[in-house]
């Protein structure tokens, strides 16, 4: 009878397997590719004179072709054919169905209403037949958008190249964006340029990947599978062929950003490269330094820097250790500073907790242990030496605190300020980087500019519906917490003579453009005495004297809910549901809302290699209070002392708007006791990250300009 009972079972698990595999193998599976763009009317353009700083921009006007204006746009979104979207994607995870690069179009276009934007699907896992497909639409993308000279968006083509080697420091070079000015036959790459031979995610086992089925269907299930399996067997491209005599059909590799220019330079095309989520110490080792990176660094691609996107904020620099070795290399728990307390500390925090008398000899000794296995451990890893211990046991620690919107497990020397203040590489060779700075969604749901609205966390950011830890790797395990720094994603605004492609490309790179956290608030920086006139931001200037600057800026038009009637026209009401969620950028009346102060930063990059770092960031250097009428706010400001110093240094405008409820406004979800202390925190992961909570908490909006780079003469 057992053993009856036991070949039954074996069969049935072997069916089930068989089945199973059958379904994730693809075999069963077909291809798919972009529908067409909707190209409906889109009459309105949000642009805005810089001339008109004082009778701001109405709705439905038209500005000449060669006006100044502000234009909006996101240059960092993924659709399905990025593989960890289309898992995302999966109702297993999270939900939201089969997105691709037309989606993203139509979404751009009617539903966040940008002016510009960008498709970056992850190249590792881009298969020759899927990048036609995106080209193809990016091309149908902009036809669509109506007179060349005065388009209502233009839209860009690229991919991201992602290296994300976690255990070799020094040769981990993070993820870039390679975006390119032209998208016409002929004057694209025929194939994307990956930073590895295999993307992992397709090594995902076909009997893993039919369990999807059962909550997404065998054939969406299916079709996943084929594409996987496509993507698996595009072969390497060989390695000693000029980029532009390859055949189409193979996965060209660039194992480093100066291998990556390289082969950019044999394409010949206009392109840019920028560096995104440096700060993430989820996909960045946590003791990353960018100094490593910094003999591949090339300004002439190099241009711009992505600070802030739906993963979080990687502006500041706050000096801090997880945890520091002597001389000899021996581990010690280093102190915590205002913003940030190492887990080693905390961990002996929980040790002594669980003491029967805290202050016994014993006790102390249960807490040295503690310290010593946590370091032996290492973070995050040292946090599983606690099992039973919650979210709240460890109290923050290992993560960025008292700062607007940080990137989890922040990486502070892979920190914009960080980055802007080195003199020299790894090598003590003179070398630095001279970002401009922007924002966008880095959106995994085919959204980009999502940060129109607060409104829907599952669709507008890369938030899942169970949390992480249920889907997480062993790594994540340890930091449950890292679900809940998702956000809504920022945008790039960019200071254009007119509303074409190459004014907008010529915008970017000369660095004319600044970053918001979502909103769109209108900024000037300039410095006023430049040696022939006024310059903006992003301009790099030789200059002996006292530089002066002005900073001027507009709160974002506050918005109408639902979305305007040209939308849903396009789109139709059930579509305008599905893909915008029902809401849409929506300015309505002339109410703005009020920038309540503007704080001016001043870094003196390094002139000598062991210069240390924290000294040279001053920020804020000035603040200037603005009136809470929502009229705008202007400052004029010199630096004295720029002139005695007799060194280079760098100012950047860093502008406030009044407070309102954000999407994990705060990540860590604090209670707070009467004196500000957070005593309790939700973070918006697990029970708490239900489907239908938008982790509302208050914060403040902000915009921060490219910085204006001052070249003292030698």
């Amino acid at each position: 009878m057992l053993k009856k009972f036991l070949l039954g079972l074996l069969l049935a698990l072997t069916f089930v397997s068989g089945a199973l595999y059958l379904v994730g193998s693809g075999l069963l599976g077909e291809e798919w590719g972009a529908a067409p763009v909707a190209s409906g009317p889109r009459p309105a353009q949000q642009a805005v004179s810089v001339r008109a700083v004082d009778t701001p921009w109405r709705a439905g006007s038209r500005l000449p072709g060669d006006s100044p204006q502000i234009l909006f746009g996101d240059l960092h979104n993924h659709t399905n054919y990025s593989l960890d979207a289309y898992l995302f994607n999966t109702n297993l995870v999270k939900g939201g169905g089969i997105v691709t690069p037309a989606d993203a179009c139509d979404f751009a276009r009617y539903c966040s209403a940008l002016d510009f934007w960008s498709i970056n699907d992850h190249a590792e896992g881009l298969t020759p037949r899927v990048w036609a497909d995106t080209v193809n639409t990016i091309r149908e993308c902009n036809a669509a958008a109506g007179d060349p000279a005065h388009p209502d968006m233009v839209s860009f083509v690229g991919w991201e190249w992602s290296n994300s080697n976690r255990d070799d420091v020094p040769s981990h070079y993070g993820h870039k964006n390679v975006i390119f000015r032209t998208w016409e036959e002929g004057q694209t790459p025929a194939r994307p340029i990956a930073a590895q031979p295999q993307y992992m995610l397709s090594k995902v086992p076909s009997v893993l990947l039919g369990l999807a089925g059962l909550t997404d269907g065998v054939a969406a299930t299916a079709d996943l599978g084929r594409y996987m399996r496509e993507s698996r067997e595009t072969p390497a491209c060989a390695d000693d062929t000029p980029s532009s005599e390859l055949p189409v059909d193979c996965r060209e590799v660039a194992l480093t950003p100066r291998a990556l220019y390289r082969k950019l330079d044999e394409w010949g095309f206009d392109s840019m490269v920028i560096p995104h989520g440096l700060a993430w110490g989820t996909t960045n080792p946590l003791g990353a330094d960018f100094r490593d990176q910094m003999a591949q660094y090339e300004q002439r691609y190099q241009n711009l820097l992505e600070m802030y996107s739906g993963h979080g904020n990687s502006e500041v620099f706050e000096d801090f250790q997880r945890i520091a070795e002597t001389d000899t290399g021996e581990r010690y728990c280093p102190q915590a500073t205002a913003r940030f307390t190492p887990c080693c500390q905390q961990a002996g925090v929980i040790a002594q907790a669980r003491c029967g008398d805290p202050a016994s000899v014993e006790c102390a000794e249960q807490v040295e242990q503690a310290v010593r296995d946590f370091l032996e451990q290492g973070d995050p890893a040292g946090r599983a030496l606690f099992a039973d211990a919650t979210l709240d046991d460890w109290a923050g620690c290992g993560q960025l605190r008292n700062t607007f919107q940080p990137s989890s497990l922040y990486v502070p020397r892979m920190s914009a300020q960080y980055n802007l203040a080195l003199g020299f590489d790894g090598g003590g060779e003179p070398k630095r980087a001279r970002f401009g700075l922007i924002g966008s969604s880095d959106g995994h749901q085919a959204r980009p500019g999502s940060s129109y609205k607060e409104s829907n966390r599952l669709l507008y950011t890369d938030s899942k519906d169970v949390g992480r830890e249920s889907i997480s790797t062993d790594f994540y395990k340890t930091d449950k917490e890292s679900g809940g720094f998702y956000y809504t994603g920022g945008l790039v605004a960019a200071h254009t003579k007119g509303r074409h492609r190459d004014a907008i490309w010529e915008a970017l790179s000369n660095r004319h453009v600044y970053a918001t956290s979502g909103d769109r608030m209108l900024v000037w920086f300039d410095l006023l005495n430049g040696p022939g006139g006024p310059v903006p931001m992003g301009s790099e200037v030789v200059l002996r004297e006292t530089p002066r600057f002005r900073v001027r800026a507009l709160g974002a038009f506050e918005q109408r809910p639902g979305c305007p009637d040209y939308a849903i026209a396009a789109l139709g009401v059930e579509r305008v549901q599905a893909l915008c969620g029902g809401e849409c950028y929506h300015p309505g009346g002339d109410r703005r809302k009020a920038i309540t102060r503007i704080e001016l930063v001043r870094i003196r990059p390094q002139v000598r290699p062991d210069e240390k770092i924290s000294p040279l960031i001053e920020d804020p250097w000035r603040v200037l209070e603005c009136p809470a009428d929502g009229g705008g706010c202007e400052m004029e400001v010199e630096d004295p002392e720029y002139g005695g110093s007799a060194r280079n240094a760098l100012y950047y405008a860093r502008v406030i708007q009044e407070p309102e409820p954000l999407i994990a406004g705060d990540p860590f979800g604090c209670d707070y006791d009467a004196q500000g202390q957070c005593v309790r925190r939700n973070y918006c992961v697990g029970a708490n990250a239900k489907r239908d909570n938008n982790c509302l908490s208050e914060a403040e909006p902000r915009a921060w300009t490219s910085p204006i780079f001052l070249e003292y003469p030698r």
